[in-house]
């Protein structure tokens, strides 16, 4: 599958499914995150579908591959 902009609950749905938490929004901006990560995953609300590079930026945070993503999607 080609990898383009996903619609925000779609990409909602997957941060639950990778063990992300919802923390909070703020100014348009929702803040997940994990245990194991950095830095929290931002995603802004008032934008869907969600840019690809973004989506991309997220998959990298998470060690995620376009594979597993779609995988993680369909479930």
């Amino acid at each position: 599958q080609k990898l383009s902009n996903v619609k925000l609950a779609d990409m909602r749905e997957f941060l639950k499914k990778c063990g992300c938490k919802y923390i909070d929004t703020t100014g348009g901006h929702e803040k997940w995150t994990r245990s194991d990560l950095l830095r929290p995953i931002i995603i802004q609300t008032h934008v869907d579908p969600v840019p690809e590079f973004i989506v991309l930026q997220i998959l990298r945070a998470l060690k995620v591959s376009k594979e597993e993503f779609f995988k993680i999607l369909s479930d």
